[in-house]
């Protein structure tokens, strides 16, 4: 049976209903976004708490941490090589949510390729490249916290890149 609705459309015109509908929707959500709207993965200003000292981190040794609550577990990571956002002397000190943005999972710090993997549905994060997942079925990267140095090397956390799982707001 055919429908009699149904239209024969060839691939150039098929191709170019596309382009003109991709076009119109991007500007549309140009047009309707607030001049002052903050981008998605917008610092997310929990209170600053002091994480630990430079002298407290070992080389490719996790520091657990609790950011910005008892309730987020958290690592504390000593690179040994410089990363962006990295902090410290080298540039090579980052700390992340250890709670997978899928599901929740507790992940776990892999030495071996610098990497954050959850347990439960196989997500990884990669900690050299700001907690960039590389593979899995989480949808978005890691959050990462947002790390300071003082003058005495203490390490305070001072926000968040995104929203930790199981917080349904970034109030605390």
């Amino acid at each position: 049976m055919k429908c009699n609705r149904l239209v024969d459309v060839g691939r150039r015109q098929f191709l170019r209903g596309g382009a003109a509908a991709t076009a119109g929707a991007a500007a549309l959500a140009v047009s309707s976004a607030p001049a002052n709207a903050a981008p998605a993965n917008a610092q997310l200003d929990y209170p600053s708490n002091r994480l630990a000292n430079i002298s407290d981190l070992a080389v490719n040794e996790p520091m657990d941490v609790e950011y910005p609550d008892a309730d987020s577990p958290g690592i504390l990571l000593k690179l040994g090589t410089a990363v962006e956002d990295g902090v410290g002397p080298d540039g090579d000190i980052v700390a992340y949510s250890v709670l997978c943005p899928h599901k929740g999972w507790q992940l776990q710090y892999n030495a071996d390729d610098k990497t954050l993997n959850c347990p439960g549905h196989f997500s990884r994060y990669d900690a050299e490249v700001g907690g960039q997942q590389t593979w899995g079925h989480a949808t978005q990267n890691l959050p990462q916290f947002t790390l300071r140095v003082d003058d005495k090397g203490d390490i305070y956390a001072e926000g968040c890149s995104d929203l930790i799982f199981g917080r349904p707001s970034n109030v605390l």
